[in-house]
């Protein structure tokens, strides 16, 4: 729902699709809707219920062709189930995708920590996803809550600037210290300004993993050769590769072991 941040998954679509021609690329329909209601103010009911909105805009992608959905926004995810129940075609969930791909690296991760909007932490949706899993969430302080919100803030604003850049990685790096494994980048817009080699441990970006499940789910319906596990990040996702290399060994996993079910 942030033009940049949908502008940033559809280009990671592109570049993770293994196509040699045009025409070998998945047709995508993109609906860049900003006007839906900010999803952390209706969690936190500080603002309209944002529900209609996604699901006419999720029938509307059906009704335009779409055999599979992609949500580039994460708290839009705390309203997965009225959307899927909404529509007749697969719609992926992040959490569950960006979870699988934790719980697959080597040395096995005992916590993680999650940079995202307010909402996003307070709907629980990661720290589901990665219990059932085995895998604890350090979350940030307050204050450091507050700087990743202002962060995220500013990037919707078009400043992508060394001051937005500098805050994201200080909340990464406080979350490291106190234990975070790996970094998960809970919100669509951090991407644009946090990147592989900005924290010791691996940076788990959750638009480039929804851009890989969507390329498996693509090339399942299209009956294409696709990994029996899925897309694989050491296959398709060179900086989510690099970003584990120096410590850590990318066991073959997938964002999620097999195509999404109809719901």
């Amino acid at each position: 729902m942030g033009p940049l941040a949908t502008a940033d998954f559809y280009t990671k679509l592109v570049r993770l699709t293994p196509a040699r021609t045009d025409q070998e690329h998945p047709r995508v329909i993109i609906d860049s809707n900003p006007k839906i209601p900010d999803r952390t103010a209706g969690l936190l009911r500080r603002g309209p219920d944002p529900t209609p909105h996604l699901v006419a805009t999720a029938r509307g992608l059906v009704q335009a062709g779409a055999g599979v959905i992609a949500i580039p926004c994460n708290s839009a995810h705390a309203f997965l189930v009225p959307i899927r129940n909404a529509v007749g075609v697969p719609v992926l969930d992040m959490m569950e995708e960006v979870a699988a791909v934790a719980a697959g690296l080597r040395p096995r991760l005992r916590a993680v920590g999650l940079l995202a909007t307010i909402g996003t932490i307070r709907s629980g949706l990661y720290h589901r996803a990665l219990a059932r899993r085995g895998i604890a969430v350090v979350e940030s302080t307050p204050a450091g809550e507050a700087r990743v919100q202002a962060a995220i803030k500013s990037v919707k604003a078009g400043d992508l600037g060394r001051g937005v850049r500098a805050r994201v990685r200080s909340a990464a790096a406080t979350l490291v210290r106190r234990g975070a494994g790996a970094i998960i980048l809970g919100c669509t817009e951090l991407p644009l300004v946090m990147a592989a080699g900005d924290a010791p441990v691996p940076v788990l970006d959750g638009t480039e993993i929804l851009a890989a499940a969507a390329v498996r789910e693509a090339l399942h319906q299209g009956r294409h050769r696709w990994p029996r596990n899925g897309v694989r990040p050491e296959e398709f996702s060179r900086p989510l590769l690099r970003s584990h290399a120096r410590t850590h060994s990318l066991q073959h996993h997938a964002g999620a072991a097999r195509p999404a079910r109809r719901r």
